[in-house]
């Protein structure tokens, strides 16, 4: 009986309960971390800053995978090939950023057609004959004949000039800009930088250096540099001898002619020649200053290649003053280092079907004369 009564007893009072409760928790004592307290200012600063610059970095993601892969820029220091940048982004050549063109083409030739500021009619007159119009047209040619054509150009500190060189370039898209101030009386530096440029910038054969105001034939300059030869350290050219100019009143005076004597050696005449790659190797990684300028560009390229000890190769039919079946580049010689009135003259010899349509014939031993 007593043990049924327990089971049906009333339940504990509640404050049984509350006295059992207290045995097992000890009460909270009153503490100052009950009481809010003020962050500190540095903390708040701090926040504030790393929330600015994650928010900043958010909208730059953002921004930069909305925005259009940018035009690369094919330049190696402040040299640029204008070209490549452009064809870079091509679709319609199914080329991509990482793969499309690479950075050092292999060709036959590199051409470089040395002009100036003052000279936007010459480039008219060539791109509305032999020389390509269109970025297009500039592909085509280099996939037929191995050669890439770049008109080569300086700088200059005159804005306007710059702003104009700039609207050629975004049009036409045909120009190796290197970094030199870009003056008549600077041209030996000039082509030596052209040289360093283009070496740079393009694993050729051969190299040419040629003026922009000589008529001229792709698909023969082609020919002419897929000889076989037995010399890799080659220099091709329209060879000449002459007195040396000491009159500081006549055009090709010499200031260092003291050093080379009454008569000149033999180099090629300026508008066009040749030198192969491992000449150019040389002179692409000669030391500053370590080269020899005379006053005149042929000069001084004549200099450097007699003390490398090249084989010349001397070539008539790049100094032909008429058009023949055989004829490379045609010039005025020697009334004119190149063509007189040469935006007018341009358009007369492409005209003419001799020199603009004759077939291309292959090269003989004759040729070379």
């Amino acid at each position: 009986m007593p043990l049924f009564s327990h089971r049906h007893s009333s339940p504990l009072p509640t404050t049984t309960t509350t006295s059992y409760s207290s045995k097992l928790l000890k009460p909270l004592k009153p503490t100052s971390a009950s009481v809010p307290t003020r962050t500190p200012l540095p903390i708040i600063v701090f926040s504030l800053v790393s929330l600015l610059i994650g928010l900043a970095g958010t909208i730059f993601a953002v921004a930069a995978l909305r925005r259009s892969t940018p035009l690369p820029v094919f330049r190696c220091g402040k040299s640029e090939d204008t070209f490549r940048a452009f064809y870079s982004l091509s679709n319609s050549r199914n080329l991509n950023h990482n793969a499309g063109l690479i950075e050092r083409p292999k060709l036959l030739g590199f051409v470089g057609i040395q002009t100036g500021f003052a000279a936007a009619d010459r480039r008219a007159a060539l791109r509305t004959t032999w020389f390509p119009s269109d970025p297009d047209g500039l592909l085509m040619l280099e996939q037929a004949t191995g050669l890439a054509f770049r008109f080569v150009i300086g700088r200059s500190k005159d804005a306007k000039k710059m702003a104009e060189l700039q609207e050629e370039i975004d049009k036409y898209r045909d120009f190796l800009v290197i970094d030199i101030k870009d003056e008549y009386v600077s041209l030996p530096w000039k082509t030596l930088e052209f040289f360093k440029a283009a070496f740079q910038q393009f694993e050729a054969d051969y190299y040419v250096k040629a003026d922009d105001d000589i008529y001229l034939r792709p698909d023969r300059l082609a020919t002419l540099l897929a000889k076989e030869r037995t010399d890799p350290r080659t220099y091709i050219g329209c060879m000449k001898k002459g007195p040396v100019i000491t009159d500081p009143k006549m055009k090709w005076y010499e200031k260092s002619g003291h050093l080379i004597g009454n008569e000149y050696f033999q180099h090629a005449y300026g508008p066009i020649y040749v030198l192969s790659a491992e000449v150019v190797v040389s002179l692409a990684t000669a030391k500053n200053n370590s080269l020899r300028m005379f006053n005149n560009e042929d000069v001084t390229i004549g200099s450097w290649m007699l003390a490398m000890n090249v084989h010349h190769e001397d070539n008539r039919f790049l100094c032909d003053p008429r058009c023949s079946p055989r004829s490379i580049a045609v010039w005025d010689i020697p009334k004119c280092s190149g063509l007189c009135n040469p935006a007018l003259r341009m358009k007369e010899l492409h005209a003419m079907s001799m020199c603009s349509k004759s077939p291309t014939l292959l090269p003989t031993d004759a040729d070379d004369r």
